[in-house]
């Protein structure tokens, strides 16, 4: 792969608003295949605040319920994905999941358009340990993954470890596929994005990282596009970052115009 030339920014239209992303693109040498990443979001110094600050995606504010996007199931991709999650859910044992004893013949349930989602408990998927649980509020499978010293990533729904990044794959006329790596905006939950009182990815609460993402979602990243296009968008990055600043991430910019809600 070779990178393009650091700096050029490429204007997008997210939502309502022409916010300015920058993005940066590379042939793979070894597939008919060219990635594009959203640079502005892997230089940002997006994080997750679950449990720091973060309001949650129901209808309204909810920090106090620590859900952050756990309300509802976790949909799976594939069959595979389901059959992965049940065989790590079978190693959580009562300390480390709130819910281990809801029996069930599976943690998933068919929803209302035949997708297959997480089961909720008292209206949260049934992974999410709450608030006053020995462990903490948060994913038993996190902490089972973090307990037996293994990825959280490996152990969670694909959807879950995920986010926020996404990747679009499109199939151009002569069989290049252009795959894209961004960030997960409200608008790709579909209608029901347009509902939640608050996204991480558009509020300047979750822009407050120590590191950058490229490096901070450098297992993610690798799981989602593969080793030789991170290495090839990681080392652009640090290329990137010795020349002009960083064209600044909009939800940080804008919320610093409009100043604390």
């Amino acid at each position: 792969m070779s990178p393009a030339a650091p700096g050029a920014a490429t204007p997008v239209v997210l939502g309502r608003k022409a916010r300015a992303h920058e993005w940066v693109s590379f042939d793979d040498a070894d597939e008919v295949r060219t990635w594009v990443f959203d640079a502005t979001f892997l230089l940002s110094a997006w994080t997750c605040i679950f449990g720091a600050g973060c309001q949650g995606v129901l209808t309204g504010p909810a920090p106090e319920l620590v859900q952050g996007c756990c309300s509802y199931g976790a949909h799976t991709t594939d069959p595979a994905d389901e059959e992965r999650v049940e065989r790590f859910a079978a190693r959580l044992n009562p300390a480390q999941w709130q819910h281990h004893g809801v029996r069930r013949k599976s943690r998933f349930q068919t929803g209302p358009e035949g997708d297959r989602v997480t089961r909720q408990v008292d209206g949260a998927c049934i992974f999410l340990n709450r608030p006053g649980f020995a462990r903490g509020p948060g994913c038993a499978l996190h902490v089972g993954a973090l307990d037996a010293g293994e990825r959280p990533l490996d152990w969670k729904p694909n959807v879950c470890w995920q986010l926020p990044l996404r990747r679009e794959d499109v199939t151009e006329a002569d069989g290049r596929v252009i795959s894209t790596v961004r960030q997960w905006d409200r608008v790709h939950w579909g209608d029901g994005g347009s509902d939640f009182h608050w996204w991480c990815t558009e509020a300047a609460e979750a822009f407050v990282g120590k590191v950058r993402v490229y490096e901070s979602l450098r297992d993610e990243l690798e799981e989602i596009s593969s080793p030789a296009a991170y290495a090839a968008v990681a080392s652009w990055c640090r290329a990137r970052l010795q020349g002009a600043e960083p064209l600044p991430h909009p939800a940080a910019t804008m919320a610093r115009r409009r100043g604390p809600r």
